[in-house]
């Protein structure tokens, strides 16, 4: 009898765990779609935060990479685009940056998606610390925790001096990806 029993919650167990495998692969197909155009949607917006002066944006590859031009309305090309991502204090912190390489400068930044701690490191996605960026020349840049004095000095978020130095540090990978594939501000 408890051959029987034993049988029997197997095979329950069984079934239970195909069905709900099955179900989680329907709802995943069905989410997909969703997903992707709200990911798309973040990067339109990123796009036109970092670019602000572009009334039209052009998608291109270079360097086996997806850059994003923005053009004026006379066609003339105002800056570049650039999703990167790297490493944070909690996990992946993914930005968008946008430069003027005619000046060699950023133009800004904005935060797509970070893991970082909550009233801390999140603060990165603030306008107060993102504003560091704007205007600044590109080069290598240190991170600081009083006021900037100099041109290539960042404010850390107060607490997340982590958050702050590694998002600094993506910035710099993202402009020198930029110059590599734009040839240097040409």
């Amino acid at each position: 009898m408890e051959k029987n029993s034993t049988k029997a919650m197997i095979i329950t167990l069984a079934t239970i765990g195909i069905i709900s495998a099955i179900l989680l692969t329907f709802v995943y197909q069905w989410t997909i779609p969703y997903i992707e155009a709200n990911q798309e949607e973040t990067r339109r917006i990123a796009i036109n935060e970092v670019l602000p002066t572009a009334e039209e944006i052009n998608q291109v590859e270079r360097e086996s990479q997806i850059f994003y031009e923005g053009y004026d309305s006379s066609g003339n090309r105002v800056g570049v685009a650039y999703q990167h991502s790297g490493g944070g204090y909690n996990g992946p912190i993914e930005l968008m940056i946008g430069v003027d390489l005619e000046a060699e400068e950023i133009t800004r930044i904005s935060i797509l998606n970070h893991q970082e701690t909550p009233g801390l490191g999140a603060r990165i996605t603030e306008e107060e610390y993102k504003s560091n960026f704007a205007g600044k020349p590109f080069g290598d840049y240190v991170v600081v925790k009083t006021p900037p004095s100099e041109t290539m000095e960042v404010q850390a978020v107060a607490g997340a001096t982590i958050s702050s130095s590694n998002t600094t540090r993506i910035v710099e990978e993202a402009v020198s990806m930029i110059n590599n594939a734009y040839g240097g501000g040409s």
